[in-house]
């Protein structure tokens, strides 16, 4: 065998290595919150044992009501999401000339009367609290359907089988697609309704308050407010296996929902989908790295790593040192008179706000830089080490490659 060879799957197994401590070791934990680690089925006498989502025990629909349990049991999730769809179609039937309220429970509401011809505006309600709800329930659903029905099944069927290296699978094909999804709902906001495309952040100050939104962009400032509560909703019930990195984790979801929330209550939704358009598809390829790595599939997974190291240098540094500049100096594009803290009409903008928005997402931008730091030692490690020690705290979770199955 060649010396070459040899040094070729050196370089393919500390590569390997190196996307493995971004997964397991907390210096390296890039996508925070995205995914859940592990569900708790039980906890006796202090130790956790894992078992995979899909296979937790059924319970009875009032108890998972009470206890929240609908979280961990799509069957459950279920039945809490037909119900107001059901009280729907049923006042329309009942009542077909008398206002629906039970489609505000699942529909965005509060439609512009004036909004132009093939664009329906959309302005802030309080039925959009109910329907952040009813979507928290929805993706708790979604996750576990998905896990159980497609994503589990076509890693058994690729030869994975240990339960915890099954959850990781579902953990991180769920957040492709949902960041998947987000990502492509708010690049199409942008590219068809709104003026700030591509990144013309000017288009985020002039005109402010925007206080109506196009309904694709309310759609998806909600989507993203229900799912990070979701997440953070796994957080404070202790249904994930707490890691080193447990408070990091709880600052990183505070801090995202602080910023869609604040953004949207602020009228600064232009603002908001530029910024979290950095965020998320740089995380797709992220989470698709991981998935490769889990299936040993070793030319993806190394191709599947340089676009996101490329993407995330792009997105997440260019394009929000371009962000930073456009807080400093394009603020004093807002009209004089609607620079005032004046919540009753839309206005949220006094001189103060421009530093507090600013150092804010400077925070975010040195935490990326360090980040980014950690993805360039480690791919250089990777590319020009010929060992890497491997200090993982879950080799337990590696199994033979499936036969047949590497690329």
């Amino acid at each position: 065998m060649s010396k070459r060879a040899d040094h070729s799957r050196a370089r393919s197994s500390s590569l390997k290595i190196a996307l493995d401590e971004i997964e397991h070791d907390p210096k390296h934990h890039l996508v925070g919150a995205l995914a859940p680690k592990r569900l708790l089925a039980n906890v006796e006498s202090g130790t956790s044992t894992p078992v995979p989502a899909h296979e937790v025990a059924e319970s009875s629909f009032w108890n998972d009501l009470i206890t929240v349990g609908w979280i961990q049991r799509p069957s459950s999730a279920a039945k809490l999401l037909v119900l107001p769809v059901l009280l729907a179609f049923n006042w329309s039937i009942a009542a077909p000339k008398h206002e629906n309220f039970w489609l505000n429970i699942f529909l965005i509401t509060n439609k512009r009367p004036d909004s132009p011809d093939g664009i329906p505006y959309y302005a802030k309600s309080y039925w959009d609290i109910a329907f952040v709800a009813y979507y928290i329930v929805f993706f708790s659903w979604f996750r576990e359907t998905l896990g159980g029905y497609i994503l589990i099944p076509l890693a058994r069927r690729w030869g994975i089988r240990r339960p915890s290296k099954l959850d990781r699978i579902v953990e991180q094909g769920y957040a492709v697609v949902y960041f998947t999804a987000s990502g492509s709902l708010g690049l199409w906001t942008m590219y068809a309704y709104l003026p700030t495309w591509y990144f013309r952040t000017e288009h985020a100050w002039i005109g402010y308050p925007h206080w109506e939104m196009p309904g694709t962009l309310k759609l998806y400032y909600l989507l993203q407010t229900a799912y990070w509560l979701q997440q953070f909703l796994l957080l404070l019930m202790g249904v994930e296996k707490r890691r080193r990195d447990f408070y990091e984790l709880v600052a990183h979801h505070i801090v995202t929902l602080w910023m869609v929330i604040w953004s949207y209550l602020m009228n600064m939704t232009r603002t908001g989908n530029i910024i979290f358009l950095t965020m998320d598809w740089s995380d797709v390829f992220l989470s698709l790295s991981k998935c490769f790595n889990y299936l040993q599939m070793e030319r993806t997974k190394s191709v599947a790593f340089a676009w996101f190291t490329a993407f995330w240098t792009y997105s997440r540094h260019y394009l929000n040192f371009w962000i930073l500049y456009s807080h400093w100096y394009e603020f004093d594009l807002i009209d004089e008179d609607k620079r005032v803290w004046s919540p009753a009409d839309g206005l949220w903008m006094p001189w103060w706000m421009k530093h507090q928005m600013f150092f804010a997402l400077f925070a975010l931008q040195l935490l990326n830089i360090f980040w980014y730091y950690l993805i360039w030692r480690i791919l250089l490690r990777a590319v020009f080490s010929s060992t890497l020690d491997d200090d993982r705290s879950d080799d337990e979770d590696d199994e033979p490659a499936p036969k047949g199955k590497r690329d």
